[in-house]
């Protein structure tokens, strides 16, 4: 059991554990899920004046990071680093930190387009295992803020 399939039990909630081959994206692990992009969330990380922060949306989209920040609160918030990141959250692969403020205590700007379905799939922690549940565990925990963080279809500006 990954960390996060344990958080996700400890927590009562229900889920449905998805092995799958390697995938090092989200679009990519959609594709190994035999799942349209936008049914696969991502997380993009970010550095943040008080730490690090999470940018969730799905996977067919790109993340405006001035939106993000906005949403995030923090102006200046970059994009973090791959070593930072390893460095930040070392019990997480390369690409898989999941989208679970309770678990990571970090503030989280949501994109309303990961309510578009039902149930939402993300990493579990490892680049061979996802999950599937209902998007409330996205809201439960640090500070969440739902709004606007992705770029309009076909943007150039978009980071």
């Amino acid at each position: 059991m990954s960390l996060v399939t344990e958080h996700l039990a400890q927590a009562g909630l229900r889920f449905e554990y998805l092995p799958h081959p390697r995938a090092e994206t989200a679009r990519a692990e959609a594709e190994a899920l035999d799942l349209h992009a936008d049914e696969v969330v991502k997380v993009v990380v970010l550095r943040i004046d008080t730490g690090f922060g999470l940018a969730v949306l799905t996977a067919d989209r790109r993340l405006d990071l001035d939106l993000a920040a906005d949403a995030i609160g923090d102006r200046d918030a970059r994009l973090a680093t791959e070593e930072e990141i390893a460095a930040a959250f070392p019990e997480f692969e390369p690409g898989t930190v999941p989208p679970l403020p309770a678990l990571l205590h970090v503030p989280v700007a949501i994109d309303p387009g990961v309510f578009a379905h039902r149930r939402v799939t993300f990493a579990a922690g490892s680049q061979r295992e996802s999950v599937r549940t209902e998007p409330g565990p996205l809201l439960r925990g640090a500070t969440v803020t739902i709004g606007p963080i992705t770029a309009p279809q076909g943007s150039r500006t978009a980071r």
